[in-house]
């Protein structure tokens, strides 16, 4: 059986709109942050009550070995979840 896990992208600030869904963790840090820099403050990413810098490698590993797991960038004014999940089959 095949591992494939999926990046799924939401808008939480409304009601949880779904954004996309990818297979690249580059593209959807890409679009996380493109989305969630509209605030007037710094993007941070929140992961188990933890806040680090929201780049690439971080996102990786705060991800790597899990399943289920969601991740958030906010700044003061958005917030952006990325969801990891696997595909069944």
């Amino acid at each position: 059986m095949t591992k494939i896990y999926i990046y799924c992208l939401f808008d939480t600030r409304k009601a949880n709109t779904f954004l996309g869904v990818y297979s690249s963790i580059q593209a959807v840090h890409r679009d996380a942050l493109k989305l969630a820099n509209r605030g007037d403050s710094r993007v941070r990413m929140f992961c188990e009550e933890k806040t680090i810098d929201p780049t690439v490698s971080n996102l990786r590993n705060a991800l790597k070995g899990k399943q289920d797991v969601a991740v958030t960038y906010r700044t003061n004014r958005t917030h952006v979840t990325v969801y990891k999940t696997r595909l069944k089959e």
